[in-house]
């Protein structure tokens, strides 16, 4: 072409997550059971949704207002009754205006990075999520900027390597937590997100929350929101969802809670920015938001909460004894979300190891793919070749240390008990442990 039209960030759109589908789906073409761990979708791995969550849906659908238009910002009533439980937990106070609706987090994202001007760099965890940290590398044409997150240490924010990263790099605008985190499962306590706070105070940055798995959260402090730490001068925003929640990911159904946005002239601006956008768009789904209000103050949510905690709590601890005594790999127990990340020490692997691969065809498909693959990759390559069993490296989540990331969502005791068996099992092959 006379004119090159490709994005300069456009090599930064990395979703490992779903890319590796690709490669089993051939492996699972040439004989291999595929067991699809890569991905959290509850739904997908056996979950129900409550039949009194689906009666709530279809007394909706038979409502001619669910098939309609609703406003671009999000539908009015269930940004009021969004914006009143916010308040009632005490700390930042918000009005209905302070919500804007999206299709999904994705969408959500896609238009904070989009719409924020390229020279403005927003610090993210390592490991990162791929959909927040591809969309800011892509957004600015460079490399995510990221700060650690600590193994040795749960899983907690490096804070003296974020306060060094925003000190001596003044393009950095704002600072991105996830809490409860993915991949690692951590969740941080409200002393580590006011020393977060404190930070952006004293450098005049935004403070962004990826509150995804808000109530997906097993930890003994339980779910703590941004809102109630972010006091009244600093500028941010906290990401929220159904998908996870209900669960119900196939709504593409989320939303921003915008703090202190009258503080600053500048973020002001930027949140119109993202709802000029939206009105571009007309407006997001009618019916999941619908939903919200008739969901969440329904009296059987808190206890269906409740139920699901326990359960991913019981399931984070005997995934996690699994590996219990396995040289060469350290496992930190998830306090929330529905993921377990599995680290490898560092100098663990190496390029010579491998795991049997009795299928010949497979074995010839991913012998090529194994030659530049990161360390990480190769043993993961190998698991899914040698077992059909489907995770994702920890390297493609912006992140130098080796590992890999598997989800705690199968239904069946049975095969949930062979997932993690059979993980150990071939840790200890790979390693010669």
């Amino acid at each position: 072409m006379r004119r090159n039209i490709v994005h300069s960030g456009a090599d930064a759109l990395i979703y490992e997550i779903r890319q590796i589908v690709g490669i089993a789906k051939k492996i699972q073409a040439l004989g291999v059971p595929i067991t699809w761990e890569n991905i959290g979708d509850p739904i997908q791995k056996g979950e129900s949704v409550p039949d009194w969550m689906k009666s709530i849906v279809q007394e909706l659908v038979q409502e001619n207002v669910s098939w309609a238009y609703t406003a671009t910002q999000g539908d009015e009533g269930t940004r009021k009754f969004l914006s009143e439980r916010v308040n009632e937990r005490g700390g930042a106070q918000i009005t209905s205006d302070d919500i804007l609706f999206f299709n999904g987090l994705g969408d959500a994202v896609a238009k904070i990075f989009g719409f924020m001007r390229r020279e403005a760099r927003i610090l993210g965890p390592s490991p990162a999520y791929s959909t927040l940290s591809s969309a800011e590398a892509a957004h600015s044409g460079y490399e995510h900027l990221t700060y650690d997150l600590n193994p040795n240490n749960d899983w907690m924010p490096d804070l003296e390597d974020i306060e060094n990263k925003i000190k001596y790099n003044d393009s950095i605008a704002g600072i991105l937590l996830i809490n409860p985190d993915n991949p690692t499962g951590a969740v941080y306590s409200k002393d580590v997100m006011r020393e977060i706070v404190k930070i952006c105070e004293k450098y005049d940055i935004i403070l962004i929350c990826d509150e995804t798995y808000a109530h997906v959260n097993y930890s003994e402090w339980g779910s703590v929101h941004l809102s109630e730490v972010i006091g009244d001068k600093v500028c941010g925003f906290a990401l929220r969802s159904i998908s996870k929640e209900f669960p119900w990911p196939g709504a593409r159904c989320g939303w921003l809670e915008i703090f202190n946005r009258k503080n600053d002239p500048v973020f002001e601006r930027y949140i119109k920015s993202l709802l000029d956008a939206k009105m571009l768009e007309v407006c997001s789904t009618t019916l999941p938001q619908l939903s919200i209000p008739r969901v969440y103050s329904h009296p059987r949510f808190l206890p269906h909460l409740k139920e699901r905690n326990e359960k991913f709590k019981l399931r984070a601890h005997n995934a996690t004894l699994s590996f219990a005594g396995i040289r060469g790999v350290k496992v930190i127990e998830p306090k929330g979300a529905f993921y377990l990340t599995v680290l490898f020490d560092d100098g663990a692997l190496k390029d010579d190891m491998t795991l049997p691969i009795p299928n010949e065809e497979v074995k010839k498909y991913v012998e090529p793919l194994l030659a530049k693959a990161a360390l990480d990759r190769r043993f993961v390559l190998h698991l899914l070749a040698s077992t059909g069993i489907c995770v994702v490296p920890l390297s493609s989540f912006c992140c130098t240390r080796n590992g890999f990331r598997v989800t705690l969502l199968e239904e069946d005791p049975a095969k949930f008990k062979w997932i993690y068996d059979t993980l150990a099992d071939s840790i200890r092959k790979y390693l010669g442990s």
